[in-house]
């Protein structure tokens, strides 16, 4: 039986020159972008280590992800950061000015990639973009393997996938790591939450009282990500009354929304601004439930275990909505016009309307009731709070 031809441009891989034949030394991963994106990809770093196990799994990332990880078990096993001036931007992919590695600061840049060459890396794999500027950069790096995602006019690549926007971002890596024939069985990010991060909350720990509580994430990045806080207010009135404690969370500059929830609360909350990465999952870990904005404390709660209630927009589900639903539910909000504009920002990408018209900043997502979110929660919830198991 003949083989079916590849579709134009794409990678002809078998399982047979799928996987490294001889045994790497090295492997690289570059992905140096923010906590949620980080979070999609641990299945799949999960993935290379077990095919790999003895392997060095180095991470080409941003310095705050060294500090975290360094914390932790993880199945990477050294980070490097990798300098701005080396082009990353940490937003869609890597932003390389010209060619790459010719930054503003071309001998800072050069130092970094020729450092990389002597790693002496078996494999470079991207899991950054459409590899427009990923590719070329990747290709510095001396590696004896390049993988990724490719999309033309990007350089070529020795094993890519084609990027198409909507997908799972958790199977999207996934299929990423194939490309160097990794496999896994488990789908759900895990972060692993140490005894130095449940100390850093005891001070929490100790205004509450012992007191089961629930954890609002009230903020976003993006303010089409962002429900109102009048009813974040009203479902945190509602947890409270049911005897919860409430924690607001957030990072010091929101902190105007978090002081909107909290004026606009009948009862009393606490806000915690100030905890550092490792003690936001303890605290997220040992919630009854979370309530949150699609935002990456919502996906690191995901990664500790916790129940979660999800606050999203309709197309950013497809691409960062949770695998399972034992733990999880989400509020969907199926808006897709602008209410000012009536344009649909959902092409080519959600959040980033080619028509330079539509700059309209509404939430895309406060059509969602406060009665649905308090029906999910109630899913997730015992009938009291005295019951709830940790």
């Amino acid at each position: 039986m003949k083989a079916m031809k590849a579709a134009e441009g794409l990678p002809q891989i078998t399982l047979a020159t799928s996987h490294l034949l001889d045994a790497p030394g090295k492997i690289a991963v570059l992905h140096a972008k923010a906590l949620g994106d980080f979070i999609v990809t641990l299945p799949a770093l999960d993935a290379i280590k077990e095919t790999y196990p003895n392997a060095e799994l180095v991470l080409l990332a941003k310095p705050w992800l060294k500090k975290f990880l360094a914390a932790r078990p993880s199945p990477v096993d050294r980070v490097i950061s990798v300098p701005v001036l080396a082009g990353i931007s940490g937003t869609s992919e890597v932003e390389v000015k010209g060619p790459a590695c010719n930054t503003a600061h071309p001998d800072e840049a050069e130092l970094f990639c020729a450092a990389m060459r002597a790693e002496k890396f078996a494999a470079v794999v991207h899991m950054q973009g459409d590899g427009k500027t990923a590719n070329p950069f990747i290709k510095k790096l001396g590696a004896s393997l390049t993988a990724g995602i490719r999309n033309p006019p990007a350089e070529m690549i020795d094993r890519f996938i084609p990027y198409v926007h909507y997908q799972s971002e958790v199977l999207r890596h996934l299929e990423i790591a194939a490309l160097v024939g990794a496999r896994t069985t488990r789908l759900e990010p895990r972060i692993v939450v140490t005894k130095a991060d449940e100390q850093e909350i005891v001070p929490v720990e100790a205004m509450i009282k012992g007191k089961p509580y629930a954890v609002l994430h009230a903020g976003a990045d993006d303010n089409r990500r962002v429900w109102p806080a009048a009813k974040f207010a009203a479902v945190a009135d509602n947890l409270a009354e049911r005897g919860y404690e409430v924690i607001l969370t957030g990072t010091p500059k929101e902190d105007e929304i978090i002081t909107n929830v909290t004026r606009a609360m009948n009862h009393a909350a606490v806000a915690c601004t100030s905890l550092a990465l490792g003690g936001l999952a303890a605290l997220l870990q040992k919630s009854a439930l979370v309530i949150s904005n699609d935002t990456g404390p919502l996906h690191l709660a995901r990664a500790v275990g916790a129940r979660t209630v999800g606050i999203f927009w309709a197309p950013n589900v497809l691409n960062w909505g949770p695998l399972s639903r034992s733990r999880h539910r989400l509020a969907i909000s199926w808006q897709l016009e602008c209410p000012q504009c009536r344009i649909k920002p959902v092409s080519p990408w959600p959040f980033q309307p080619v028509t330079a018209g539509c700059d309209h900043s509404y939430s895309f997502v406060e059509s969602i009731s406060v009665a649905e979110v308090l029906e999910l929660a109630g899913e997730l919830l015992p009938q009291t709070p005295h019951n709830i198991a940790g």
